[in-house]
This record gives C-alpha cells, structure tokens and sequence, in this order.
C-alpha cells in the first residue's frame, strides 16, 4: 500500500502568466496540496532547484527563457533532476514537439485547458512513480524476470528501465532499434520473458521486429509491449495485427502496465 497521498506532494510550477498559475494552485488546492511553489522562468525555477528538490514539476511550454522540452531535457540528463516526475500543460498541439515532452518520460501531458479530473489522475500517476508498489506475479519471480527494452531515444529507455525497476524488474537488456534487438534475441531469446519496445525507430521499427520474432523466429509465446505515441488508427491497427501483446501511449501509466502485465504474465 502506498504510504504517500497526494496531500503529502511538494509541487514546483513553472508558468509566466500569472492568472494560469492562480489557476493551477487553486486546482491543486482543492486536493490539498499545499506545499507549492511558483515560477515565471527556467532560471528562477532552477534556482528553486538547487534549494529544494518538489516531488514534481509541472510547467507550461513556453517559457520566457527557454521551451519545456528543452527544460525537461536538461532535467532528464542532470543526476541531481532526472528522477522529479516532470508534467506538461500546454495549449501546443505539434505532435512533434509533444513528442520530444514524451520520450523524455513526463507522467503527464494535460491540454489548455485541462479537466481536472484529469489533473487529478496525473498526481496520482505521480505517486506511483516516487512511492512505486512491486509487482508479485504467481508464476514469475519477479526479480528473475528479464525484460529486453527497445527504443532509439536514450532518455525514453532509461524512462522505461526506471518504471520496470520501481516494480522490481531489476534484469533488463536494451537495445537502441529493432535491428539491435532482433540481434540480442536471437542471442539469448530463451533468456527473455517479454520484451518492451517503441514503434517509430531508425533500421527497424517496432511493428517490424514483432512481425520477425513472431513470423521469422516463429516465436508467438513471449508478450510484446508497444510504446508508442503514434496516434494513426490504420498504423496502430496494423501494429496490433503483427502480434503486440498490448499498446501503450507515451506517457503512460504504471498502474496499467502493472495490469497488462499481471494479464499476460500471469495468464
């Protein structure tokens, strides 16, 4: 049971107009949180950093000093930051801005303006990540468990490795494309129980390194997971069609990993 509730969140907010972050507090207040803290920019947010370390970030895209995702880059890359769950609210609808937001590994990416039921959801999304709940399985020792990850953005595959070790998975091999991680299966593909990987990456693509484990290597057994923020509903159905055991949007959730996993490990 998790022991931290989301009264108990310390919370930065890096938002340079000021009626948007009387906004955000008020919403925030009505969960009880109360220790929040505000900023207009990325230095003075830094600042406050350097202080103190919030349980969380939640900024706006465009700041006065620099653009969230190149902030939250930074923050993902810097030893003392990278672990502070990191939440976008935007009225920005570029997917390849956002996408940039995603692979970095936020918990959160809320719309202009948001439902706060959505907030809501994304707080509690955040305690999962800094008061994780291991996973137990009935026939897998989860700390045996090996996982091979595949994904070309380093920040996405750390994100990904970060959330299996909070539940306990502790044996991961990584692979930066599909290419790569055909080569580690075949390697060692008895020594992997399922396999992780992003769909849009460089020498081979998701789809297609499902499609060769389950047709080349005629493996139909071991559960694959799509990350993904493609949103295409033919390339997604496509992608189910190749032998994905389940799609996932970026960000996404543990507590739904978490059930996927209980689903197709399990059963």
């Amino acid at each position: 049971m998790q022991t931290i509730q989301i009264t108990d969140l310390s919370i930065l907010i890096i938002e340079p107009s000021t009626t948007q972050l009387k906004v955000m507090i008020n919403h925030l207040q009505a969960e009880g949180v109360i220790n929040i803290e505000g900023a207009s920019n990325a230095a003075d947010a830094k600042k406050s950093l350097a202080n103190y370390a919030p349980d969380l970030i939640i900024s706006a895209m465009y700041l006065p000093d620099m653009m969230a995702t190149d902030l939250i880059v930074e923050l993902k890359r810097n030893e003392a930051f990278k672990d502070i769950p990191f939440m976008l609210v935007s009225s920005e609808s570029n997917p390849e801005i956002l996408d940039i937001v995603r692979q970095a590994g936020a918990v959160a990416i809320l719309s202009k303006p948001f439902r706060h039921d959505d907030l809501k959801q994304a707080l509690r999304t955040t305690i999962e990540y800094i008061d994780p709940e291991e996973l137990e399985l009935e026939y897998y020792d989860i700390e045996k468990l090996k996982v091979l990850v595949v994904d070309d953005s380093a920040l996405a595959r750390k994100h990904i490795c970060r959330v299996l070790n909070n539940m306990g998975i502790t044996q991961i091999a990584t692979a930066k494309d599909g290419a790569e991680g055909v080569a580690l299966f075949q390697g060692e593909s008895e020594a992997f129980d399922l396999i992780v990987t992003d769909y849009n990456m460089p020498e081979m693509d998701g789809q297609q390194l499902t499609q060769y484990i389950r047709e080349e290597l005629n493996n139909t057994f071991i559960p694959i997971l799509m990350v993904t923020s493609e949103h295409d509903e033919a390339r997604l159905s496509n992608i189910q069609k190749a032998g994905v055991s389940a799609i996932f949007d970026k960000p996404f959730e543990p507590q739904t990993v978490k059930e996927v996993l209980y689903r197709v490990l399990d059963q």
